[in-house]
């Protein structure tokens, strides 16, 4: 795979390595204890002390922003890890063998693609409860059959090039190719797909917490803050913009390096 040296791509790795550092930085130290209320500094515009402000219990927004963005990134590469894991193997074999498995399976993948990912989320969450280890396995399921589709694409058209009938000839076993031949040469084939399924896995959670069934309170989410904040539009503008700027530099690094990457799949 060619990368794309071009602007895009430079600019999705520098959005993309500022939030990483951010969030790096928010685990081990962030100006204020993200949870601690302070009755006498409610709503505070941005000043010195607090140069995002405080919401409407005098918590700072910039800790809780950053402890939300990594929050959200930690929920966001959870999914795409255990949906790529999976997909890794389901896509691989079905790929590799078809036949009726890959029938059978794929018919699965293509009745649970056919509904919309976030109400399945939501179904999920409803018989198994929030919370965001819940909502990490909710949405890594909902993403296995797209890196499964991928992947399954991918390992049957590379099943037929010279390299594995080599492999064959030299007396590897199935899985061996499998595994060690085809699966590595696929990665760049994956990496905008995994690019992409991050920014889904975003979206996603941050829709759930929006909605209040992601991230329990009162650790920080920036889908619950941007809801928190809807009531503030006027009167506190900062509240809102300073989650929703977060969402959106996470969202526009990796969309731009998905881009550069040359992706034009998807994942989610």
């Amino acid at each position: 795979m060619r990368i794309r040296h071009n602007k895009n791509f430079t600019a999705g790795a520098v959005i993309a390595a500022f939030m990483l550092i951010v969030i790096l930085v928010g685990m081990v130290w962030t100006p204020y204890d993200p949870n601690a209320m302070n009755g006498k500094a409610k709503m505070l515009s941005p000043c010195l002390a607090h140069p995002l402000g405080t919401d409407n219990f005098g918590r700072d927004i910039l800790s809780r922003v950053v402890e939300g963005a990594g929050a959200t990134a930690l929920i966001a590469a959870a999914t795409v890890a255990i949906g790529l894991a999976a997909g890794l193997i389901i896509g691989g074999v079905t790929g590799y063998y078809g036949g009726w498995l890959d029938e059978v399976i794929m018919r699965l993948n293509d009745a649970v693609t056919a509904f919309p990912s976030i109400l399945l989320a939501l179904v999920l969450i409803a018989l198994f409860g929030g919370g965001k280890y819940k909502i990490i396995i909710a949405l890594g399921v909902l993403f296995i059959p797209s890196f499964a589709r991928i992947v399954r694409a991918e390992v049957a058209r590379q099943k037929s090039l010279d390299y594995v009938a080599s492999a064959r000839l030299m007396g590897a076993g199935d899985m061996r190719i499998l595994f060690l031949h085809i699966l590595p040469n696929i990665v760049p084939v994956l990496l905008p797909s995994v690019a992409i399924g991050f920014n889904n896995a975003v979206l996603a959670e941050a829709s759930m917490s929006y909605l209040g069934v992601g991230v329990k309170p009162p650790d920080a989410s920036l889908g619950r803050m941007l809801n928190e904040a809807q009531g503030y539009l006027m009167s506190a503008p900062w509240y809102a913009i300073s989650a929703g700027a977060a969402i959106i530099l996470l969202v526009l690094g990796f969309g731009l390096l998905s881009e550069g990457l040359g992706g034009d799949g998807h994942a989610s």
